[in-house]
């Protein structure tokens, strides 16, 4: 923008306006001036003010002439249909850019060089420090990963650091930046914070040091009474009602509202978190809690979802507050459960109870752990007939609330995957290992202090023996799906991997389900220095969500003898039929247990509290139906039921082009 000086008549307008300056020679205006759009305005330093030729409409409809009235300015830079309005302090050392309403507000102020959150170091896990992670605009759940669980590769840590230094640095400026079409009104001080494009700031209490990384087509909303120091908001995030945030990361899309406060927290996509309180915690993406009385403690979490009075305890009042505990991806926690750290429990899982054991049911995914009469039982595998678990499975991509094609997280949603599944046979051996070493005749086992009873061993083994065949069998047939099979050549040719990596360990990186000989290869590359930005680290790490399914069947054809009893090179038209057939089993099977799981949910039990002033069960029925709905007609019944015919008829499919081969 070209600027001028202003001319002595302009100056004369702007003193008979109440406007002062000490050097009006440091004011520089953008063609056309419009001196009458400037009432009681105090200005300072080097300013430069663009145009003020649009009316700005305001909540209410409220129409008003861009431009600044009742306000301090010192060392500003303002953009073209700007109103600057009641400004009860000043606004000092920042760049605003076009179209932005900054009214009824405290002070805006820059004090020097800031990166405005960048940098910043979270104590995550555990709060004496030791895995702080140092966060930035663009900073990754899978990034954040690595920072916080790799301490064990002082050199890889030591370059990730420098990395986000190096980019901390990148984003370090002596002034305050407000982008276009910002909105700030009735806030108190904003002091060293970047806000980015289309961003609204209403009712903020105090904003310090950090970020606000709102974008044209996923903006961020900061409301009313909000405190926050130490921070940085991603794109589409909305912090409202009070929430208090300190050494805080707020990830894409994430929802901190109704008084939730949290410090040296990391949250990634599409949390929401209302009411309770979080300290030290590395929350995934979807970490879910909504009450009051729920706290959450230095604890690695994703797809969480924490019930009322959910509780942890880092503190045993020794060294302090120095223990950790991880909850696998998947996992629920009940009203008033409690897990005493450390602890470690298994993907999809579900806590009910006091857990003051430090159990470690990793190698038992899909678990209930529950409290029985003050002794803590292990029920594995259930949680695979649970129609809860298939529903969150179902709803979390349809609760993915990033609108920006640029996505920081690379989330993987599916519920079996070669993380869960080598979860799953490393189970059904540890279940086997119990069994004999305890005895066949057993009623009771014990596993990690927590007790076990012989049903619940059998048929979780079962359960798990169900999801593997419903895994291996849905990869063979999607490499199958639609191929012209004349020959066994043929079908060994669609089997081969497409790609070399994928066999081994699997892990997830917080939403990020990816091979550990590629994550170790990308940690090789930062330690040794051949990657030398983040840019170059998120790639490499899209790289691996983008070929997921191809490494997936790698593994998958790794396991294929071990599961099987056969080589993929060595399978026939017939060995391809028998998994048809299995795999269709395990899938009625597992969809027929999600049925009868869901018909509790209309069972007379669940009618209590419908038809309260009749007695009459046929009005209690209607009643129930009007609220409820009718059990054959429920959208996940028929959703269940779909599946099956779907998948019956894929199998069906397969075994008809195979006949003709």
């Amino acid at each position: 923008m070209t600027y001028r000086k202003l001319t002595p008549a302009e100056i004369n307008a702007l003193k008979a306006n109440s406007c002062r300056c000490n050097d009006w020679n440091l004011i520089e205006v953008a063609d056309p001036f419009r001196p009458e759009h400037y009432s009681y305005v105090t200005f300072s330093g080097r300013v430069c003010l663009g145009t003020t030729d649009s009316v700005v409409v305001r909540d209410g409809m409220i129409p008003m002439a861009a431009g600044i009235y009742d306000a301090t300015i010192h060392d500003c830079e303002i953009g073209n249909d700007v109103l600057i309005k009641r400004i009860g302090n000043y606004i000092a050392n920042y760049h605003i850019s076009d179209n932005v309403i900054i009214e009824n507000t405290a002070s805006l102020i820059a004090t020097g060089d800031s990166s405005f959150g960048n940098g910043v170091e979270v104590s995550v896990l555990n709060e004496t420090g030791g895995r702080e992670v140092p966060i930035c605009d663009c900073l990754s759940a899978h990034v954040a990963y690595i920072i916080a669980m790799y301490r064990h590769d002082k050199a890889l840590i030591a370059n990730m650091r420098r990395l986000i230094n190096d980019y901390a640095d990148s984003r370090r400026t002596p002034y305050g930046v407000i982008s276009r079409n910002v909105t700030i009104i009735n806030a108190g001080t904003i002091k060293n914070v970047y806000i980015g494009p289309e961003a609204t700031v209403c009712g903020a209490k105090r904003l310090d040091n950090g970020s606000i990384m709102s974008l044209p087509d996923d903006p961020v909303y900061v409301g009313d009474n909000v405190m926050a120091n130490d921070f940085i908001i991603s794109a589409g995030a909305k912090v409202d009602d009070g929430a208090v945030l300190v050494h805080t990361f707020v990830g894409q899309a994430t929802s901190l509202t109704r008084l939730f406060s949290a410090h040296d927290s990391l949250f990634f996509a599409n949390c929401a978190c209302e009411n309770g309180e979080s300290a030290a915690i590395f929350a995934g993406p979807y970490t879910v809690t909504m009450h009051k009385s729920s706290l959450l403690i230095a604890g690695m979490f994703s797809f969480l979802n924490a019930g009322s009075g959910s509780n942890q305890s880092n503190h045993m009042y020794k060294l302090g507050p120095i223990h950790q505990g991880v909850v696998d991806r998947g996992s629920k926690t009940t009203s008033d459960s409690y897990i005493l750290w450390p602890a470690h429990i298994g993907a999809f899982s579900l806590v009910m109870g006091r857990h003051v054991n430090h159990p470690d049911t990793s190698r038992l995914p899909f678990s209930y752990l529950i409290e029985n009469n003050g002794t803590p039982h292990i029920v594995p595998g259930v949680n695979l007939k649970s129609v809860g678990t298939i529903r969150d499975a179902m709803k979390w991509p349809k609760r993915d609330k990033r609108r920006t094609a640029e996505k920081l997280d690379y989330i993987n949603f599916n519920l079996l995957s070669p993380y869960t599944v080598s979860k799953m046979f490393d189970g059904i051996s540890l279940l086997d290992d119990i069994e004999r070493t305890a005895g066949i005749t057993s009623e009771i086992y014990s596993y990690q202090g927590l007790a076990m009873r012989a049903s619940a061993l059998r048929k979780g083994r079962d359960y798990y023996r169900l999801a593997i065949d419903k895994f291996m069998g849905n990869s063979v047939l999607k490499r199958l799906e639609g191929a012209t099979l004349e020959s066994d050549n043929d079908i060994r040719r669609l089997l081969r991997p497409t790609m070399g990596a994928g066999g081994g360990e699997w892990l997830d990186l917080s939403g990020l389900i990816a091979p550990k000989s590629e994550i170790k290869s990308l940690c090789n590359g930062i330690a040794d220095g051949s990657i030398t930005s983040l840019a170059q680290v998120n790639y490499r790490l899209k790289e691996m969500a983008e070929n997921y399914y191809d490494l997936e069947w790698t593994w998958v054809v790794e396991n294929f003898r071990r599961w099987w009893g056969k080589e993929c090179c060595e399978l026939t038209a017939a060995d391809i039929a028998e998994i048809a057939r299995r795999w269709c089993d395990s899938v009625v099977t597992l969809d027929r247990k999600l049925y009868d799981d869901a018909r509790k949910e209309f069972s007379s039990v669940a009618r209590i509290g419908f038809g309260l002033d009749t007695s009459s069960d046929h009005n209690r029925q209607i009643d129930f139906e009007q609220v409820r709905g009718d059990f054959e007609r429920d959208p996940f019944v028929r959703m269940v039921l779909d599946h099956i015919t779907t998948k019956t008829a894929l199998r069906d499919d397969l075994l008809s082009r195979l006949k003709k081969s």
